[in-house]
């Protein structure tokens, strides 16, 4: 099972940090979402962009978690030399 098939996901900037939600489209596949979608394994799979904190928040009523990824966006919009300064195209887990 692919996360996209049960969850979608929205992403966010503000300055260097990166915000990604994951949210179920059903609420009965929350639970094994929460499980396994980690701050940790959030971290591994967008580790090339040298993250220096990956911290998550959960919102078990709307069956969502949220991901604040400190120092991901190379210096923020303004000074990344990314191709994709705001962050929108990341996507933890687009392999799996």
């Amino acid at each position: 099972m692919k996360l996209r098939d049960v969850a979608h996901s929205r992403t966010g900037d503000k300055g260097d940090t990166s915000n990604i939600s994951v949210i179920a489209y059903r609420a009965e596949d929350f639970p094994l979402i929460s499980e396994l979608v980690t701050a940790e394994r959030v971290r591994a799979e967008l580790a090339g962009l040298n993250a220096s904190r990956v911290t998550r928040y959960e919102l078990p009523k709307l069956g969502g978690l949220n991901f604040v990824i400190a120092g991901a966006l190379g210096g923020g919009v303004t000074r990344s030399l990314a191709l994709d300064a705001h962050g929108k195209a990341l996507t933890p887990f687009s392999s799996t």
